[in-house]
Protein backbone atom coordinates (compact mmCIF):
# COMPACT_ATOMS: atom_id res chain seq x y z
CA UNK A 1 0.00 0.00 0.00
CA UNK A 2 1.92 2.91 1.14
CA UNK A 3 5.39 2.98 -1.21
CA UNK A 4 8.69 2.28 0.68
CA UNK A 5 12.12 4.45 1.39
CA UNK A 6 14.88 3.73 3.89
CA UNK A 7 16.81 6.73 4.81
CA UNK A 8 19.81 4.58 4.53
CA UNK A 9 19.06 4.25 1.00
CA UNK A 10 21.52 5.43 -1.45
CA UNK A 11 20.32 9.01 -2.17
CA UNK A 12 18.03 9.26 -0.26
CA UNK A 13 17.35 12.62 -0.23
CA UNK A 14 16.90 13.02 -3.77
CA UNK A 15 14.69 10.13 -3.77
CA UNK A 16 12.24 12.12 -1.22
CA UNK A 17 12.52 15.31 -3.20
CA UNK A 18 11.30 13.57 -6.07
CA UNK A 19 8.24 11.95 -4.86
CA UNK A 20 7.40 15.21 -3.40
CA UNK A 21 7.61 17.13 -6.53
CA UNK A 22 5.76 14.87 -8.74
CA UNK A 23 2.84 15.62 -6.70
CA UNK A 24 3.26 19.19 -7.21
CA UNK A 25 4.09 18.90 -10.80
CA UNK A 26 0.65 17.18 -11.35
CA UNK A 27 -1.26 19.39 -9.69
CA UNK A 28 -1.54 21.92 -13.23
CA UNK A 29 -1.98 25.61 -13.32
CA UNK A 30 -5.05 26.87 -14.90
CA UNK A 31 -3.94 30.56 -15.47
CA UNK A 32 -4.33 30.88 -19.10
CA UNK A 33 -8.37 29.81 -19.02
CA UNK A 34 -8.46 32.07 -15.41
CA UNK A 35 -7.12 34.85 -16.57
CA UNK A 36 -9.49 35.17 -19.52
CA UNK A 37 -11.89 34.46 -16.47
CA UNK A 38 -11.04 37.43 -14.47
CA UNK A 39 -10.41 39.65 -17.19
CA UNK A 40 -14.70 39.11 -18.42
CA UNK A 41 -15.75 39.53 -15.52
CA UNK A 42 -13.84 42.90 -14.74
CA UNK A 43 -15.47 44.13 -17.76
CA UNK A 44 -19.12 42.53 -18.06
CA UNK A 45 -19.31 42.17 -14.08
CA UNK A 46 -22.68 40.66 -12.95
CA UNK A 47 -23.63 39.07 -16.79
CA UNK A 48 -19.93 37.35 -16.80
CA UNK A 49 -20.30 35.82 -13.62
CA UNK A 50 -23.91 33.88 -14.14
CA UNK A 51 -22.67 33.18 -17.33
CA UNK A 52 -19.46 31.13 -16.12
CA UNK A 53 -21.65 29.72 -13.17
CA UNK A 54 -24.00 28.23 -16.11
CA UNK A 55 -21.02 27.13 -18.11
CA UNK A 56 -19.38 25.12 -14.69
CA UNK A 57 -22.04 24.21 -12.88
CA UNK A 58 -24.15 23.07 -15.51
CA UNK A 59 -27.16 25.27 -15.07
CA UNK A 60 -30.51 25.16 -16.78
CA UNK A 61 -32.37 27.72 -15.16
CA UNK A 62 -32.43 31.32 -15.87
CA UNK A 63 -32.27 32.27 -12.20
CA UNK A 64 -30.46 35.91 -11.85
CA UNK A 65 -30.63 36.55 -8.25
CA UNK A 66 -26.61 35.63 -7.15
CA UNK A 67 -27.18 36.87 -3.90
CA UNK A 68 -29.20 35.22 -1.08
CA UNK A 69 -32.00 37.29 0.26
CA UNK A 70 -33.10 37.32 4.07
CA UNK A 71 -36.42 35.18 3.45
CA UNK A 72 -33.79 32.36 1.58
CA UNK A 73 -31.44 31.93 4.09
CA UNK A 74 -34.35 32.17 7.14
CA UNK A 75 -35.73 29.08 5.32
CA UNK A 76 -32.13 27.52 4.49
CA UNK A 77 -31.38 28.26 8.57
CA UNK A 78 -34.45 26.20 9.83
CA UNK A 79 -33.81 23.01 7.97
CA UNK A 80 -30.57 22.33 9.73
CA UNK A 81 -30.69 19.97 12.94
CA UNK A 82 -30.63 20.62 16.23
CA UNK A 83 -27.34 18.39 16.95
CA UNK A 84 -25.51 19.85 13.87
CA UNK A 85 -26.25 23.01 15.41
CA UNK A 86 -25.04 22.35 18.81
CA UNK A 87 -21.68 21.11 17.33
CA UNK A 88 -21.20 23.97 15.39
CA UNK A 89 -22.03 26.26 18.28
CA UNK A 90 -19.03 24.03 20.10
CA UNK A 91 -16.72 24.49 17.58
CA UNK A 92 -17.30 28.31 16.72
CA UNK A 93 -16.99 29.00 20.82
CA UNK A 94 -13.66 27.17 21.16
CA UNK A 95 -11.91 28.10 17.72
CA UNK A 96 -13.04 32.01 18.79
CA UNK A 97 -11.92 31.47 22.45
CA UNK A 98 -8.14 30.33 20.87
CA UNK A 99 -8.11 33.16 18.51
CA UNK A 100 -8.63 35.65 21.18
CA UNK A 101 -5.27 34.89 22.37
CA UNK A 102 -3.65 35.55 19.39
CA UNK A 103 -4.73 39.53 19.15
CA UNK A 104 -1.00 41.77 19.29
CA UNK A 105 -0.70 44.82 21.59
CA UNK A 106 0.05 47.96 19.97
CA UNK A 107 3.26 49.74 21.35
CA UNK A 108 5.15 53.14 22.09
CA UNK A 109 8.32 54.25 23.54
CA UNK A 110 10.23 57.78 23.53
CA UNK A 111 13.86 57.67 23.36
CA UNK A 112 16.81 59.50 24.77
CA UNK A 113 16.07 62.67 21.94
CA UNK A 114 12.11 62.27 22.89
CA UNK A 115 11.27 61.34 19.76
CA UNK A 116 7.77 59.10 19.90
CA UNK A 117 8.33 55.95 18.33
CA UNK A 118 5.07 53.69 18.03
CA UNK A 119 3.07 50.42 16.61
CA UNK A 120 -0.87 49.83 16.44
CA UNK A 121 -2.72 47.83 14.42
CA UNK A 122 -6.38 48.45 12.57
CA UNK A 123 -8.43 45.50 10.78
CA UNK A 124 -9.28 45.17 7.13
CA UNK A 125 -12.37 47.03 5.87
CA UNK A 126 -13.57 44.25 3.86
CA UNK A 127 -12.28 40.68 3.31
CA UNK A 128 -14.16 37.76 0.80
CA UNK A 129 -14.42 34.20 2.12
CA UNK A 130 -14.88 31.52 -0.70
CA UNK A 131 -16.37 28.09 0.49
CA UNK A 132 -16.07 25.03 -2.15
CA UNK A 133 -19.44 23.91 -2.86
CA UNK A 134 -20.62 20.12 -3.75
CA UNK A 135 -18.73 17.22 -1.54
CA UNK A 136 -16.45 19.78 -0.23
CA UNK A 137 -18.89 22.05 1.15
CA UNK A 138 -17.72 22.37 5.17
CA UNK A 139 -19.27 24.62 8.13
CA UNK A 140 -15.43 24.06 9.26
CA UNK A 141 -14.17 26.22 6.34
CA UNK A 142 -16.49 29.10 7.28
CA UNK A 143 -15.74 28.62 10.85
CA UNK A 144 -12.04 28.65 10.30
CA UNK A 145 -11.55 31.28 7.92
CA UNK A 146 -14.32 33.66 9.56
CA UNK A 147 -13.39 33.86 13.17
CA UNK A 148 -10.12 35.06 12.88
CA UNK A 149 -11.41 37.83 11.31
CA UNK A 150 -14.27 38.76 13.68
CA UNK A 151 -11.81 38.32 16.16
CA UNK A 152 -9.64 40.58 14.36
CA UNK A 153 -12.46 43.75 13.95
CA UNK A 154 -13.14 43.28 10.71
CA UNK A 155 -17.00 44.87 10.12
CA UNK A 156 -17.42 43.37 6.66
CA UNK A 157 -17.46 39.66 5.80
CA UNK A 158 -18.59 38.42 2.59
CA UNK A 159 -19.00 34.85 1.44
CA UNK A 160 -19.28 33.11 -1.88
CA UNK A 161 -20.38 29.45 -1.86
CA UNK A 162 -21.25 27.45 -5.00
CA UNK A 163 -25.61 27.27 -4.92
CA UNK A 164 -27.21 29.01 -7.67
CA UNK A 165 -28.15 26.00 -9.46
CA UNK A 166 -28.56 23.10 -6.16
CA UNK A 167 -29.08 23.60 -2.37
CA UNK A 168 -26.71 24.74 -0.47
CA UNK A 169 -25.61 23.31 3.03
CA UNK A 170 -27.84 24.71 5.36
CA UNK A 171 -24.58 24.35 7.97
CA UNK A 172 -22.73 26.51 5.86
CA UNK A 173 -25.36 29.43 6.26
CA UNK A 174 -25.77 28.90 10.17
CA UNK A 175 -22.06 29.05 10.46
CA UNK A 176 -21.93 32.11 8.37
CA UNK A 177 -25.03 33.82 10.15
CA UNK A 178 -22.78 32.85 13.28
CA UNK A 179 -19.65 34.81 12.21
CA UNK A 180 -21.98 37.76 11.13
CA UNK A 181 -21.31 37.17 7.54
CA UNK A 182 -22.60 40.69 5.79
CA UNK A 183 -23.60 38.98 2.29
CA UNK A 184 -23.73 35.47 1.12
CA UNK A 185 -23.64 34.84 -2.80
CA UNK A 186 -24.53 31.63 -4.62
CA UNK A 187 -21.77 31.16 -6.94
CA UNK A 188 -18.27 29.59 -6.96
CA UNK A 189 -15.33 29.30 -9.09
CA UNK A 190 -12.65 31.72 -10.63
CA UNK A 191 -15.62 34.24 -11.58
CA UNK A 192 -16.20 34.48 -7.83
CA UNK A 193 -12.87 35.39 -6.88
CA UNK A 194 -12.90 38.11 -9.86
CA UNK A 195 -15.98 39.30 -8.75
CA UNK A 196 -14.78 39.89 -5.32
CA UNK A 197 -11.47 41.12 -6.39
CA UNK A 198 -13.20 44.12 -8.86
CA UNK A 199 -16.70 44.07 -7.28
CA UNK A 200 -19.64 43.92 -9.56
CA UNK A 201 -23.74 45.37 -9.05
CA UNK A 202 -23.94 42.73 -6.55
CA UNK A 203 -20.54 41.59 -5.31
CA UNK A 204 -18.90 44.16 -2.84
CA UNK A 205 -15.27 45.20 -3.78
CA UNK A 206 -13.08 43.34 -1.08
CA UNK A 207 -9.75 44.39 0.03
CA UNK A 208 -8.52 39.78 1.03
CA UNK A 209 -9.59 37.09 0.01
CA UNK A 210 -9.38 33.86 2.21
CA UNK A 211 -10.89 29.94 1.77
CA UNK A 212 -9.90 26.68 -0.38
CA UNK A 213 -11.04 25.89 -3.45
CA UNK A 214 -9.87 24.10 -6.49
CA UNK A 215 -7.22 24.98 -8.98
CA UNK A 216 -8.99 27.47 -10.67
CA UNK A 217 -9.65 29.10 -7.51
CA UNK A 218 -6.28 28.89 -6.21
CA UNK A 219 -5.12 30.19 -9.92
CA UNK A 220 -7.34 32.78 -9.61
CA UNK A 221 -6.39 33.86 -6.13
CA UNK A 222 -2.39 34.02 -7.64
CA UNK A 223 -3.73 36.34 -10.50
CA UNK A 224 -5.18 38.92 -8.42
CA UNK A 225 -2.80 38.92 -5.95
CA UNK A 226 -1.72 42.43 -5.35
CA UNK A 227 -4.99 43.66 -6.63
CA UNK A 228 -6.30 42.59 -3.52
CA UNK A 229 -4.25 40.38 -0.29
CA UNK A 230 -4.85 36.50 -0.53
CA UNK A 231 -4.28 33.95 2.56
CA UNK A 232 -2.18 31.56 0.50
CA UNK A 233 -2.13 29.35 -2.42
CA UNK A 234 -2.91 25.83 -0.48
CA UNK A 235 -2.96 22.53 -2.46
CA UNK A 236 -4.42 19.37 -1.59
CA UNK A 237 -4.21 18.50 2.32
CA UNK A 238 -1.35 16.25 3.82
CA UNK A 239 -0.24 14.67 6.91
CA UNK A 240 2.72 13.07 8.13
CA UNK A 241 2.58 10.79 10.92
CA UNK A 242 5.72 10.23 12.83
CA UNK A 243 5.18 6.42 15.00
CA UNK A 244 6.98 4.08 16.96
CA UNK A 245 6.64 0.34 18.37
CA UNK A 246 4.38 1.48 20.81
CA UNK A 247 1.91 3.12 18.27
CA UNK A 248 -1.54 1.71 17.43
CA UNK A 249 -1.45 0.57 13.75
CA UNK A 250 -5.27 0.71 13.44
CA UNK A 251 -5.48 4.34 14.27
CA UNK A 252 -2.31 5.15 12.43
CA UNK A 253 -3.97 3.60 9.40
CA UNK A 254 -7.10 5.72 9.91
CA UNK A 255 -5.43 8.96 10.07
CA UNK A 256 -3.53 8.59 7.00
CA UNK A 257 -7.48 7.55 5.41
CA UNK A 258 -8.70 10.65 7.05
CA UNK A 259 -5.95 12.60 4.87
CA UNK A 260 -6.32 10.71 1.78
CA UNK A 261 -10.43 10.89 1.19
CA UNK A 262 -9.68 14.56 0.75
CA UNK A 263 -8.12 14.52 -2.70
CA UNK A 264 -6.60 12.21 -4.75
CA UNK A 265 -3.76 14.56 -4.62
CA UNK A 266 -3.48 14.24 -0.79
CA UNK A 267 -0.78 13.18 0.52
CA UNK A 268 -0.18 10.62 3.30
CA UNK A 269 2.90 10.02 4.95
CA UNK A 270 4.51 7.52 7.79
CA UNK A 271 7.91 7.98 9.27
CA UNK A 272 8.87 5.79 12.10
CA UNK A 273 11.97 3.20 13.00
CA UNK A 274 9.68 0.51 13.20
CA UNK A 275 9.64 -2.20 10.17
CA UNK A 276 6.75 -4.38 11.94
CA UNK A 277 4.65 -0.75 12.17
CA UNK A 278 4.66 -0.14 8.07
CA UNK A 279 4.06 -3.66 7.70
CA UNK A 280 0.88 -3.76 10.65
CA UNK A 281 -0.34 -0.14 8.84
CA UNK A 282 -0.70 -1.27 5.53
CA UNK A 283 -2.60 -4.21 6.39
CA UNK A 284 -5.20 -2.01 8.12
CA UNK A 285 -5.35 -0.10 5.56
CA UNK A 286 -6.54 -2.02 2.90
CA UNK A 287 -9.58 -3.70 5.72
CA UNK A 288 -10.00 -0.22 6.47
CA UNK A 289 -10.41 1.14 2.57
CA UNK A 290 -12.40 -1.53 2.06
CA UNK A 291 -15.61 0.25 3.69
CA UNK A 292 -15.20 3.82 3.32
CA UNK A 293 -17.57 5.38 1.37
CA UNK A 294 -14.91 7.40 -0.25
CA UNK A 295 -12.69 4.26 -1.32
CA UNK A 296 -11.85 5.16 -4.73
CA UNK A 297 -10.27 9.20 -3.74
CA UNK A 298 -8.66 7.57 -0.73
CA UNK A 299 -7.17 4.61 -2.34
CA UNK A 300 -5.90 6.45 -5.08
CA UNK A 301 -4.45 9.21 -2.84
CA UNK A 302 -2.41 6.55 -0.88
CA UNK A 303 -1.33 4.47 -4.19
CA UNK A 304 0.13 7.74 -5.77
CA UNK A 305 1.17 9.64 -3.08
CA UNK A 306 1.34 7.68 0.16
CA UNK A 307 4.57 6.81 1.64
CA UNK A 308 6.41 5.37 4.50
CA UNK A 309 9.75 6.50 5.43
CA UNK A 310 11.84 4.15 7.41
CA UNK A 311 14.18 5.97 9.79
CA UNK A 312 16.97 4.20 11.75
CA UNK A 313 17.77 7.51 13.93
CA UNK A 314 15.55 9.54 16.06
CA UNK A 315 17.84 13.07 14.08
CA UNK A 316 16.37 11.44 10.54
CA UNK A 317 13.19 11.31 11.74
CA UNK A 318 13.50 14.58 12.39
CA UNK A 319 15.23 15.40 9.27
CA UNK A 320 12.82 13.74 7.07
CA UNK A 321 9.66 15.64 8.75
CA UNK A 322 11.61 18.93 8.40
CA UNK A 323 12.42 18.31 4.81
CA UNK A 324 8.67 17.17 3.81
CA UNK A 325 7.29 20.51 5.74
CA UNK A 326 3.97 18.69 6.22
CA UNK A 327 0.86 20.87 6.69
CA UNK A 328 -0.14 18.58 9.48
CA UNK A 329 2.30 16.63 11.52
CA UNK A 330 1.37 14.13 13.89
CA UNK A 331 3.84 12.74 16.63
CA UNK A 332 2.52 9.62 18.35
CA UNK A 333 6.35 8.93 19.71
CA UNK A 334 8.06 8.04 23.28
CA UNK A 335 10.33 10.57 22.66
CA UNK A 336 8.13 13.28 21.26
CA UNK A 337 9.29 16.02 23.74
CA UNK A 338 12.80 15.81 21.88
CA UNK A 339 11.03 15.68 18.48
CA UNK A 340 9.37 18.78 18.73
CA UNK A 341 11.97 20.81 20.12
CA UNK A 342 13.88 19.86 16.55
CA UNK A 343 10.57 20.33 14.50
CA UNK A 344 11.24 24.02 12.18
CA UNK A 345 8.50 22.73 9.26
CA UNK A 346 5.15 22.08 9.78
CA UNK A 347 1.31 23.89 9.68
CA UNK A 348 -0.16 22.37 12.64
CA UNK A 349 1.65 19.88 15.34
CA UNK A 350 -0.59 17.20 17.00
CA UNK A 351 1.11 15.20 20.27
CA UNK A 352 0.22 12.34 21.38
CA UNK A 353 -2.36 8.94 20.62
CA UNK A 354 -5.19 11.11 21.48
CA UNK A 355 -4.51 13.82 19.11
CA UNK A 356 -5.36 12.52 15.75
CA UNK A 357 -5.50 15.39 12.74
CA UNK A 358 -9.39 15.62 12.53
CA UNK A 359 -9.67 17.32 16.39
CA UNK A 360 -7.98 20.19 14.49
CA UNK A 361 -10.23 20.14 11.78
CA UNK A 362 -13.21 20.55 13.62
CA UNK A 363 -12.93 21.70 17.04
CA UNK A 364 -9.61 21.55 19.16
CA UNK A 365 -9.26 25.73 18.50
CA UNK A 366 -6.15 26.13 16.50
CA UNK A 367 -7.25 26.89 12.47
CA UNK A 368 -7.10 24.39 9.76
CA UNK A 369 -5.79 26.45 7.03
CA UNK A 370 -2.81 26.03 6.92
CA UNK A 371 0.02 25.94 4.55
CA UNK A 372 0.77 23.11 1.80
CA UNK A 373 3.59 21.60 -0.41
CA UNK A 374 6.12 22.23 1.82
CA UNK A 375 5.14 26.07 2.34
CA UNK A 376 5.69 25.15 5.95
CA UNK A 377 8.84 26.14 5.57
CA UNK A 378 8.54 30.09 5.31
CA UNK A 379 4.62 30.40 6.23
CA UNK A 380 2.05 29.96 8.66
CA UNK A 381 -1.52 28.86 9.45
CA UNK A 382 -4.14 31.31 8.88
CA UNK A 383 -4.37 33.36 12.16
CA UNK A 384 -5.94 36.98 13.30
CA UNK A 385 -2.65 38.50 12.25
CA UNK A 386 -4.05 38.08 8.70
CA UNK A 387 -6.91 40.28 9.18
CA UNK A 388 -4.83 43.07 10.78
CA UNK A 389 -2.66 45.91 9.32
CA UNK A 390 0.16 46.96 11.17
CA UNK A 391 1.31 50.53 11.48
CA UNK A 392 4.31 52.94 12.75
CA UNK A 393 4.04 55.95 13.65
CA UNK A 394 7.16 58.40 13.77
CA UNK A 395 7.18 61.46 15.92
CA UNK A 396 10.22 63.02 15.66
CA UNK A 397 11.56 66.09 18.26
CA UNK A 398 13.64 69.40 17.24
CA UNK A 399 16.05 67.98 19.72
CA UNK A 400 16.06 64.36 18.01
CA UNK A 401 16.53 65.70 14.52
CA UNK A 402 19.43 67.96 15.35
CA UNK A 403 21.04 65.11 17.01
CA UNK A 404 19.91 61.96 14.58
CA UNK A 405 19.89 64.08 11.10
CA UNK A 406 23.38 64.55 10.27
CA UNK A 407 23.80 60.87 9.78
CA UNK A 408 20.30 60.83 7.64
CA UNK A 409 22.38 63.11 5.30
CA UNK A 410 25.15 61.02 5.18
CA UNK A 411 23.51 57.93 4.80
CA UNK A 412 21.48 59.94 1.80
CA UNK A 413 24.32 61.10 0.15
CA UNK A 414 25.95 57.69 0.19
CA UNK A 415 23.09 56.33 -1.58
CA UNK A 416 22.94 59.48 -4.14
CA UNK A 417 19.71 60.75 -2.88
CA UNK A 418 20.36 64.61 -2.22
CA UNK A 419 16.30 65.39 -2.24
CA UNK A 420 16.45 63.42 0.90
CA UNK A 421 19.74 65.05 2.48
CA UNK A 422 18.26 68.14 1.30
CA UNK A 423 14.84 67.50 3.32
CA UNK A 424 16.78 66.88 6.37
CA UNK A 425 19.12 70.25 5.74
CA UNK A 426 16.27 72.19 5.11
CA UNK A 427 14.82 71.51 9.11
CA UNK A 428 18.26 72.40 10.58
CA UNK A 429 18.89 75.63 9.07
CA UNK A 430 22.69 75.27 8.64
CA UNK A 431 25.26 73.85 6.08
CA UNK A 432 26.41 70.74 6.77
Amino acid sequence: MLRLINTNQKNFSRKLELILNSRKQKQKSKSAVVKKIISDVRKGGDKAVLKYERKFSNIKSNQKQIKFSNNELNKIVKNLNKTLKRSINIAYNRIKKFHSKQKNSSFNYKDKFKNELSYKYSPIDRVGVYVPGGTASYPSTVLMNCIPALVAGVKNIYLTTPALGSSVNPAIIYAARKCGVKNIYKTGGAHSIAALTYGTKTFKKVDKIVGPGNMYVASAKKEVFGEVGIDMVAGPSEVSIIADKNSNPEWIASDLIAQAEHDIFSQSILITNSKDLIKSVNNSLKSQLANLPKKHIASKSIKDFGLAIYANSLNEIVESANVIAPEHLEIDHRNYKKIIKKIRNAGSIFIGKFSPEAMGDYIAGPNHVLPTSGSARFSSGLSVNDFLKRHSLIKITKSGIERLGPSVINLARHENLEGHANSIKVRLKKDI
